[in-house]
C-alpha cells in the first residue's frame, strides 16, 4: 500500500495542466526554494528537463521570473542551461548579468543561435546593457555574427543610441561597413536615434554616409525626418549632394514630412535645392502624385516649414494636385495667404469636376474672406460670368451638377443649385466689386431676382461704374495676374504706396483686417 501510495504521489507530480505547466514548473516560476527543492526531489531527475507547451523548461521560467537560486538549484539537479523554448530563445536571452554569469559557469553555449539567427550578444546589445556585453565577449562571444535578417549587434546597438556598446565592439573588431539584406548600413541604423556622439563615432571609424538602403532612404534623409538636427549637422558635410540626387528624393521631404523646420533651415542653408521634385518612381506611391517639399509641409498644415521653403524660392504651382488646393481643402486662411502672397496661382483648374470657371472658388462660397482673399489676388472673375447660352439658358429638368463628372461646368449652373442659390446674390454681389459691367444669363438672372441683394446688384449693373474703379481694372489687366501675385514685384513697381494699395484691393483685404486686430 505504500508503494502504491507513493506512485500515485510522484504521477500528481507529474501531471501537467491545459498549458503543459507540471507542479515543477509551477513552483520553478514562485520564490519559494523550499517548495522547489522538495519538487525536484519528488517528481525526480528527468522532470527538470521537462517542457510547457511553448518549449519552456523550468529552468527557463525561473530565469525569465529573475530568480537566481531557484536557476542555481535547477542547474545542480542537471538542468540543461541552453535549453531553447519554442521561440528558439535561451535562457542567456535576459538582462541580469549575474543570472548570465550562472549560466555561463554551468556551461552555457554564448554563441548559440536563436530566434531568427540573433544570438545573446544580440540581444545585450540591443538592450543597451554594457556589463552584459562585456561579459558575453569575455566569455568568447564573436563580436560580429549576423542574425537571418544580416543585423549585427553593433547595428542593433547603433539603432538604439548606445554610445558604450557601439563604442566596445567596434573596438573588438565589428564592421562598421556591414550593411543588413535591405542593405541598411550600421551608420542608416544608427540615424534612427539619432545619438550624434553615436553617429561621430561610427564616422571616425569609417562608416560611409553615402550608402543608401534599398529604398533609396540614406542616413541623412532619415535623421531629417525624424527631427534630429545635431545628427543632422554631422551628415550633411559627409553627404554627397550627387548621391542624394540618385536616391530620387532630397532630404527636404523627408524634413518636410516630419515636421521639423529646424531641420528644414539647416539643409536650406547648406544649399539644398527647395524645388528638387520627387523621382517618378516614389512619387507613384502617393495618390496625390506630391512632387515637393513644399506640398509635404502644406498637407501637413505645417505653416513654419512652408514658410521657411517659400522665402527661400520653393515654387508654389509644381504639384500636379495644387498646394494652394490642399491648403483650401483644409481651411487654413494662413496657409492660403502664404502661399497667395508667394505666386500661388489662384486661377488653377482641378482635373476632377472640372469647371469653367477657376476652381478655388467652389471653397470660397461660404466664406466672404476667403472669397474676397482669392479675388484681391486676381482670381479670374469674368469666367463666372462667361455663359454660352445667355438668355435662353433654361435647361429642362436640370438641377445642377450630376453623380457624374461634368466637364465644362459653368458657373451659373453650380450657383443655382437648391442647396447654393441662397448665396448666389452674396456671391455675384462681392464678385461684382472685380469687374466692369457683364450681363446675366437667364438662369442666373432668375435665381438672383429672388435674392435681397438684387436691388444692390440692379444698381451696380444700371449705372456707370466709378473712373477711379475702371482705372483700377485697367492697371490690374496691364500688369497682369502674374505680377499681381508677386509680392517683389509689386514692392518695386514705381507707384505711391495708397494707389498700389488700391491697386490690389487693399479695403478689401478682410483677413488682413482680422490678422491686425488679433
Amino acid at each position: 500500500p505504500s508503494s502504491l501510495f507513493l506512485h500515485s504521489f510522484i504521477d500528481k507530480f507529474s501531471q501537467a495542466d491545459s498549458r503543459g505547466w507540471t507542479p515543477l514548473h509551477e513552483a520553478a516560476a514562485q520564490s519559494n526554494q523550499n517548495l522547489l527543492e522538495l519538487t525536484v526531489k519528488v517528481s525526480g531527475p528527468d522532470s527538470v528537463k521537462s517542457r510547457t507547451l511553448q518549449g519552456q523548461t523550468p529552468l527557463f521560467l525561473a530565469v525569465e521570473q529573475g530568480l537566481i537560486e531557484n536557476a542555481s538549484l535547477l542547474l545542480q539537479h542537471g538542468a540543461l542551461p541552453d535549453s531553447q523554448d519554442k521561440d528558439k530563445d535561451s535562457p542567456l536571452f535576459v538582462e541580469r548579468t549575474d543570472i548570465v554569469k550562472l549560466l555561463l559557469q554551468w556551461g552555457a553555449m554564448v554563441n548559440q543561435s536563436g530566434s531568427h539567427g540573433r544570438r545573446p550578444l544580440h540581444e545585450a546589445a540591443r538592450r543597451g546593457k554594457i556589463e552584459l556585453v562585456n561579459l558575453l565577449l569575455l566569455a568568447g562571444a564573436h563580436p560580429d555574427p549576423r542574425s537571418h535578417y544580416s543585423l549585427t549587434p553593433l547595428a542593433l546597438a547603433a539603432q538604439g543610441g548606445h554610445l558604450e556598446v557601439v563604442e566596445t565592439l567596434l573596438r573588438k573588431g565589428a564592421d562598421v561597413l556591414s550593411q543588413a539584406r535591405d542593405e541598411a548600413s550600421v551608420l542608416f541604423e544608427a540615424s534612427a536615434s539619432g545619438n550624434p556622439s553615436v553617429i561621430s563615432l561610427l564616422l571616425e571609424y569609417g562608416a560611409d554616409a553615402n550608402v543608401p538602403r534599398l529604398t533609396g532612404h540614406m542616413p541623412i534623409h532619415r535623421v531629417a525626418h525624424r527631427g534630429h538636427l545635431q545628427a543632422l549637422k554631422l551628415l550633411i558635410p559627409v553627404t554627397s549632394v550627387g548621391e542624394v540626387n540618385n536616391s530620387g528624393m532630397s532630404p527636404l521631404h523627408s524634413a518636410a514630412a516630419g515636421g521639423h523646420a529646424d531641420c528644414l533651415k539647416e539643409l536650406l542653408d547648406a544649399g539644398y535645392d527647395p524645388n528638387y521634385m520627387l523621382h517618378p518612381g516614389i512619387r507613384r506611391g502617393y495618390d496625390d502624385e506630391r512632387q515637393s517639399a513644399l506640398f509635404f509641409s502644406v498637407t501637413n498644415n505645417d505653416i513654419q516649414s512652408a514658410k521657411l521653403l517659400l522665402e527661400n524660392g520653393a515654387m508654389a504651382n509644381q504639384d500636379p494636385l495644387k498646394c494652394l488646393q490642399v491648403a483650401l481643402h483644409l481651411g487654413n486662411y494662413e496657409l492660403i495667404n502664404l502661399l497667395l502672397r508667394f505666386g500661388a496661382n489662384v486661377n488653377y483648374y482641378c482635373r476632377v469636376n472640372t469647371t469653367h470657371f477657376p476652381s478655388a472658388l467652389q471653397y470660397a462660397l461660404k466664406d466672404e474672406l476667403l472669397l474676397r482673399m482669392l479675388c484681391n489676388y486676381g482670381y479670374d472673375v469674368g469666367r463666372c460670368f462667361d455663359c454660352p447660352y445667355g438668355n435662353s439658358h433654361f435647361p429642362e429638368g436640370y438641377e445642377g451638377w450630376t453623380n457624374s463628372v461634368i466637364k465644362d461646368t459653368l458657373f451659373c449652373e453650380v450657383i443655382t443649385v437648391t442647396w447654393l442659390k441662397q448665396l448666389s446674390g452674396q456671391v455675384v454681389r462681392i464678385l461684382l466689386d472685380y469687374v466692369d459691367h457683364v450681363t446675366f444669363c437667364s438662369q442666373l438672372k432668375m435665381v438672383l431676382m429672388e435674392q435681397p441683394e438684387w436691388p444692390d446688384i440692379c444698381r451696380l449693373q444700371e449705372n456707370p461704374r466709378c473712373l477711379q474703379h475702371l482705372c483700377r481694372l485697367s492697371i490690374r489687366r496691364c500688369l497682369g495676374r502674374s505680377r499681381l501675385r508677386s509680392p517683389i514685384f509689386m514692392s518695386f513697381l514705381p507707384l505711391p504706396g495708397r494707389l498700389k494699395d488700391y491697386v490690389l484691393y487693399r479695403e478689401y483685404d478682410l483677413y488682413g483686417r482680422q490678422s491686425n486686430t488679433q
